[in-house]
């Protein structure tokens, strides 16, 4: 059972990483570590996070809305894949055991930290990319099958999907990143979304962590919002893959 201190370590936990996301991305790796850290397991932890993202992954898409016009061939594709992939994910975590699972946390917190490590080169090449003439991509339908599998990933794990989304829709897609972002942000939601309500019935969701969390996270992206202007993104991206580094060394040793 949680006491009064934990929740509030988890609402400060969710507070940071609300900033955090509203600023650079990569909460998931201050709100996971400490949903642990206070005894909860692993896998309950990790289904406990992920319906608590939900609100703030429906307010990124929501903020992109207009970005989304005239891709609604896309989001046709896009979202099926982006469902069936998560729940086979949340399908695969809740038949992983708990040792299992334990085992490999270090190994997806620091793909999660080196992905994070990466989205601004990655976001410089797909701009360059964007610009060149004559670049030829597959056809639509086929770009949705590595969505599919980096939806796996999200409904198993969840940390760092956006960037594998970007990166799988920048190579398979052309077009300009403000639109792929848009795209973006509607399959790691129909991801999140999918897995949570497939967790909704697993048993292992606890309510009074998503809720505290839940207002944490708000509280954080606005936070966030207000200090847009005054701390670099880059900088708090390289000081959360290096909390993520960390977090991963103690989960090994």
């Amino acid at each position: 059972m949680l006491n009064g201190f934990d929740y509030i370590l988890i609402g400060l936990a969710a507070v940071a990483a609300g900033a955090v996301n509203a600023l650079a991305g990569g909460g998931t790796l201050i709100t996971f570590p400490m949903l642990t850290a206070v005894g909860i397991p692993a896998v309950a932890a990790n289904v406990t996070n992920t319906v608590a993202l939900c609100p703030g992954y429906l307010g990124a898409t929501f903020a992109q809305s207009n970005d989304l016009k005239g891709q609604k061939r896309r989001l046709w594709l896009a979202l099926p894949a982006g469902i069936i992939g998560g729940i086979i994910g949340g399908i695969l975590l809740l038949n992983t055991g708990e040792r299992v699972f334990r085992a490999l946390v270090p190994f997806l917190i620091l793909l999660a930290s080196g992905l994070l490590a990466v989205q601004d080169p990655l976001r410089a090449w797909l701009v360059r990319r964007a610009v060149q003439n004559g670049t030829t991509t597959p056809a639509e339908g086929w770009a949705m099958l590595p969505v599919g599998l980096a939806a796996v990933y999200g409904g198993y794990f969840g940390a760092g999907l956006s960037v594998i989304v970007l990166a799988v829709l920048g190579l398979t897609l052309d077009d300009s990143l403000t639109r792929l972002n848009a795209l973006k942000q509607g399959i790691s939601f129909s991801v999140n979304i999918a897995a949570a309500l497939f967790f909704l019935f697993s048993g292992q969701v606890i309510w009074s962590a998503v809720l505290v969390m839940a207002v944490g996270a708000l509280a954080g992206g606005v936070l966030g919002g207000r200090l847009a202007g005054r701390i670099k993104p880059a900088t708090l991206r390289w000081i959360v893959v290096a909390i993520g580094v960390v977090v991963a060394v103690i989960y090994l040793l």
